[in-house]
Order: C-alpha cells, then structure tokens, then sequence
C-alpha cells in the first residue's frame, strides 16, 4: 500500500504564530485564559494547558492577570469587555482574519450592508458580524438570505476558510436575487490563500488515491471543509488523531492519501502514518 501526503498541510502561519505568541508568554508563573481555544485542536489545547493556559467559553469566565484571544479574533463588542476587566491582554488573531475584519469595518463605515458567507455560529464569523455592524447577516446559503430591509449598497466578504468554488457559487446565486434591487454590490476576496493551497492539494491527491484520511479536530471549520473537498473525490474520513483509524478502511486500498487541517500538529499526522504502517505491516 501506498501512503502520500499532501503538498501542503497541517499548521499554517497564522496557527504557527498563534502558538509562538502564547506559548512564548506561558512561563507557568502567571495564569493566562483565552476566550475560546486559541485553534480548534484538542491536542493543540492540552498541550497548553499543561503550560497554564486554560480556555473558557465567555468573557465572563475570563480569570487571572492574563487574557488571550484566540486566532479567530473578536468583536469590538468583546474586545471591550476584555479590556474593561483590567487584565493584560494577548491577541493572537490571525492577520488573515484581521484584514477580513477591517473590510467589514470599512464597508459598514461607507453604508453598505454587508452579507457574510461563512457559518454564523463559528467565532470567526461571530467576530466578522461584529465588525460589519449591526444589520449584518451571516449564511451559507445564498437562498436564506432575507432581502427585505438591505440598502441599495451590498458588500459580499467570506469567512477566511471557506472553499473558493463554493464562495463562487454562492455569489452567482446571490447577485442574482440581489440584482434587481440593489445599485451597488462590492465583492472583497477575504479568503485566506494558504487555506485554498491546501483544498487544492487535498482535491489533487485525492485524485490518485483509493482513499484520503483528513487529520484534525472535528470542531475545526477548515478541516471539515478539507474532507468535503475529497469526499466528492474518494471514500474519506474525518479523523482527530490515531485512534479513530479503522482498521476496516485500509482494507483492499493501494493507495491512501494523508491531508490535514491547519490547527493539526505535525505529530499527530506522523502518528496517523505510524498506524497505517502498522496495519500494513501486521
């Protein structure tokens, strides 16, 4: 059997200096919460609260000298909050996400609605929807979009992880209905490019193999999407680490591909390699 890895993947810049940021603050002497987990990983998250970094779901639950935002960034609206408690603050927002949040900051300010394609729960978007004002929506469906109330000046933006073709097809079907209305419609591309390198390398390794093992947390957007792209290829499956391989998978396969999201550690993809060796060879 053989096993290839993807051209690109696991960490990417904005995790690596995410994870530099905070582990370079994590001396053990001072206690430092962030608001969420600072990536979507559950091996990535124990390993810092083996350093004394505990994630909390609100702000209210925020304790200690130190606070930390996470790679998905804030509203301003909790940004405040933060600040309001006293505490230092960290701010580990992927410059990715923060250039998409000052776009929609900069489209509310010039009186454009803006439309954001993206999962309204995720707390990236959270944080976008903050930005881009209060009648700001969220969807990923073109079709739920409410026309009632919009301004004649739209302003399209995307959740930095979504796929390119699927944005694409989103804005096809929204400019339609939005058309006959609306004056003006402005379209930011605030998808994060390493993102789309790695959907790319996924779909082209997908093509040359019987089946594709997609390694990261199963809360993490852009790993879910890494196994949509492949599955529309190739049997696939999603997985956390190595112990959720079924042995059953393997089975009759000459080749498996190896993808992985951009908050995977490198070990947990070399464990997953490790155990279809070990199948393989057993």
């Amino acid at each position: 059997m053989k096993i290839q890895k993807a051209r690109e993947l696991g960490f990417c810049f904005g995790v690596r200096r995410a994870l530099r940021i905070i582990e370079g603050s994590a001396d053990g002497k001072v206690k430092i919460s962030t608001l969420g987990p600072i990536v979507h990983n559950k091996t990535v998250v124990a390993r810092l609260k083996g350093l004394g970094v505990d994630a909390v779901d609100s702000v209210e639950d925020l304790k200690g000298g130190v606070i930390a935002i996470s790679s998905h960034g804030v509203s301003p609206e909790v940004q405040e909050k933060i600040q309001a408690r006293g505490a230092a603050v960290i701010d580990t927002t992927c410059p990715i996400v923060r250039s998409a949040q000052k776009a929609a900051q900069r489209l509310a300010r010039a009186g454009f609605g803006v439309i954001i394609y993206g999962e309204a729960k995720h707390p990236e978007v959270r944080g976008l929807l903050g930005w881009a004002g209060e009648k700001a929506v969220a969807s990923m469906d073109a079709d739920a979009i409410p026309l009632e109330g919009l301004p004649g000046r739209i302003g399209i933006l995307a959740q930095t992880t979504q796929s390119r073709a699927e944005f694409t097809e989103f804005l096809s079907k929204l400019t339609g209905r939005l058309l006959p209305q609306t004056k003006e419609i402005r379209v930011i591309n605030t998808l994060c490019q390493e993102t789309q390198k790695r959907q790319s390398a996924a779909e082209d390794i997908a093509g040359t193999s019987d089946l594709m093992i997609v390694v990261g947390g199963h809360n993490s957007a852009n790993t879910r999407r890494l196994a949509n792209v492949c599955s529309r290829i190739v049997e696939t499956h999603h997985i956390e680490n190595a112990d959720e391989i079924n042995t059953v998978w393997l089975k009759g396969k000459k080749a498996v591909g190896i993808t992985a999201g951009a908050s995977t550690p490198d070990e947990a993809i070399e464990q997953v390699i490790v155990k279809i060796r070990s199948v393989i060879a057993g």
